[in-house]
């Protein structure tokens, strides 16, 4: 499904966009469309501050240039796909999501568990217990980038073999 939705992408984006097909990836919420554009030609010597400043200029100014073609084919993709379409861009070392969905989730956490999302609060790294927690995620996500993508490959083989089972 993942490669049906990266491809339906990449046959409706304008090759003129990005310096090559769009990184597409989904959940049962969202599809991200990332871009990545050509990277900024300055003069030697410019500070990193100015090459990054610049960098997000480049990723803006695609941003409101393309915001119509851009709607027209979320539009589509969310009337096909039954899902939002979030997107976003990289220039370099540089990167935006211009809009995605914030998806309330369910969770029961005990009271020492509770208790570090308080803390995050009250140390003013988050502005409330589910930001805290979503601070967390990401930095579990930082963290264990390696981990996670071994168990989200083993997840891909256990579909595979359970989709050639007898209950199909």
């Amino acid at each position: 499904m993942a490669e049906d939705v990266g491809a339906w992408f990449a046959s409706r984006v304008p090759s003129s966009w990005f310096t090559g097909p769009p990184d597409v990836s989904a959940d049962g919420d969202e599809i991200l469309v990332m871009g990545t554009l050509p990277d900024v030609e300055l003069a030697g010597g410019t500070a990193s501050g100015g090459r990054a400043a610049a960098r997000l200029a480049r990723i803006d100014r695609f941003r409101e240039e393309t915001r119509e073609d851009r709607i027209r084919i979320a539009r589509e993709a969310e009337h096909h796909f039954r899902r939002k379409v979030a997107w976003g861009a990289r220039c370099g070392d540089q990167a935006k999501v211009f809009t995605t969905l914030s998806v309330p989730v369910m969770t029961r956490l005990r009271m020492n568990e509770r208790s570090i999302l308080d803390t995050l609060v009250a140390g003013g790294v988050a502005r409330s217990r589910s930001e805290a927690l979503a601070w967390c995620v990401r930095l579990v996500g930082m963290h264990q980038a390696d981990w996670i993508k071994g168990l989200r490959d083993a997840l891909v083989k256990v579909d595979e073999v359970r989709s050639k089972g007898p209950l199909n």
